[in-house]
């Protein structure tokens, strides 16, 4: 009887265990062994919910979890917590493996996945690491924050918070502090929030940020945190004021975890994330998979490698690896860059290029920006939204959409992501037969919209 193969997996979230659990489905244990390792105390879990466990929208951890470990195991998949990956020896296909003190041991594999995930930026800056100073990139992160806030709490002291970072972590913190009763101070260094979008929209949240009472302080420089004198903090410093807080999250966004993959000379892109093919397996590896935070992908929009921290791409890497290992066979094709995120009641989403990165392509093109509403004006609960939406010059190939409003703005993204994965001009996407009714859009819904008037553009540019 043949031995079976070793699939060890490096990382124990989305990417890791969605990979783990697809190859267990084509696999039986004889054939493959899967051996996930993680360092933290969870696994399978959604890190895009920790704002709202933070918030009381989520209200116990275990809601945030897919999969438990027991789960796992009684599937055949040797999920190993608090268990650190601290050397990658490609070449003699083994990894060292440390679950505590002492240097660890080796282990070998047949197929490794690496799904070590993204690291969150943190400023090298006085007083970062004092208490009262938290990051919510894992659930470990987001249980000390929760404890922190309920000390603050019990204790009745005076509720201010500082949030350093106005991307999609930032503006959700803010939120989730908002609902916990906080005076909540956003501190960001680019010209407007969410630098996801064109400044011009990110205006548009700035604005609203400031209608529901969050301080929204952008282009400041965050020179310090300061200190009491029990060491905990009780300030930010940037090069022109001071901003009081109890406490201070930090939401400056992350970089890909590849630390192991650069020391064992893995192919990385100009972000630091790992490159691989179509399969997902690591170039110039046949071994060697990897999906998740710390990969870099195919813009289908633009044509290059991008590295984009999202959820929903992780799960469908892990999908493609475990397929693959598994004898099947599947892509990942690319991305579009679809994003949506929310601060209080304002929706927030995004595909395709932003003006800068379509000039960075060396793409021409023309942009158009509307408002409309989420519903027919004269229908109740009727809210503003504003459509931004590029499209190439000449040829009107729509490159990117960014959106702005209450509720029903957001997910209308999704028309657009799909219009980008077709390569659909502005003027195709005018004929496209969406849904209506009063209660749900306007007669002409506002994407449609913003492609008629980005259609009209494009004939104007081509006088010219």
């Amino acid at each position: 009887m043949a031995t079976a193969q070793r699939m060890v997996v490096i990382g124990g979230n989305a990417a890791g265990m969605s990979a783990a659990s697809q190859a267990r489905r084509l696999k039986r244990p004889g054939e493959l062994e899967i051996i996930a390792l993680e360092r933290g105390g969870y696994a399978s879990y959604s890190a895009c919910g920790i704002p709202y466990w933070v918030g009381g929208d989520v209200p116990v951890a275990g809601d945030l979890i897919a999969r438990t470990p027991e789960q796992h195991r009684e599937r055949d998949i040797d999920l190993r917590l608090h268990t650190e990956v601290t050397e990658l020896d490609a070449g003699g296909c083994r990894v060292r493996v440390r679950g505590g003190d002492g240097p660890g041991e080796w282990l070998g594999y047949d197929h490794l996945v690496i799904a070590t995930g993204a690291r969150p930026l943190s400023p090298g800056l006085p007083g970062i690491d004092a208490p009262g100073v938290h990051g919510v990139q894992t659930m470990d992160d987001g249980r000390s924050l929760l404890e922190a806030l309920e000390e603050t709490e019990a204790a009745r002291t005076p509720r201010r918070a500082v949030v350093v970072g106005a991307g999609y972590i930032g503006v959700e913190m803010a939120e989730a502090l908002v609902r916990r009763g906080y005076r909540v101070t956003v501190l960001d260094r680019a010209e407007e929030p969410m630098t996801t979008l064109d400044p011009d929209m990110g205006r548009l949240v700035r604005e609203a940020m400031i209608g529901m009472g969050i301080e929204t302080v952008t282009e400041a420089v965050v020179t310090a945190v300061r200190t009491g004198e029990d060491g905990r903090v009780r300030a930010v410093a940037t090069e022109d004021a001071e901003y009081e807080a109890d406490l201070v999250v930090l939401g400056l966004g992350v970089r890909p975890e590849t630390g192991l993959a650069r020391e064992a000379g893995l192919p990385l892109g100009e972000s630091g994330g790992l490159l691989t093919d179509l399969a997902m397996r690591v170039r110039g590896r046949e071994n060697v998979w990897a999906g998740g935070d710390c990969v870099e992908v195919l813009d289908l929009v633009s044509g290059r490698d991008r590295h984009i921290a999202l959820g929903t791409h992780a799960n469908k890497h892990g999908q493609v690896i475990g397929a693959n290992i598994g004898g099947g066979y599947a892509t990942f094709p690319g991305v579009v860059g679809t994003a949506v995120s929310k601060v209080c009641d304002l929706e927030i989403a995004r595909t395709g290029l932003l003006e800068s990165q379509a000039r960075s392509a060396g793409l021409r093109f023309v942009t158009v920006t509307i408002e409309s509403t989420s519903r027919a004006g004269y229908y109740p609960g009727a809210a503003p939204m504003h459509v931004k939406m590029l499209a190439e010059h000449r040829t009107g190939r729509l490159l990117g959409v960014q959106i702005v409003g209450r509720e029903g703005a957001g997910k209308r993204v999704d028309v657009a992501a799909v219009a980008l994965s077709a390569s659909m001009t502005v003027e195709q996407m005018t004929s496209l037969d969406l849904g209506y009714a009063p209660p749900f859009s306007p007669l002409w819904d506002p994407v449609l919209v913003a492609a008629r008037k980005a259609t009209a553009a494009v004939r104007r540019a081509g006088t010219r």
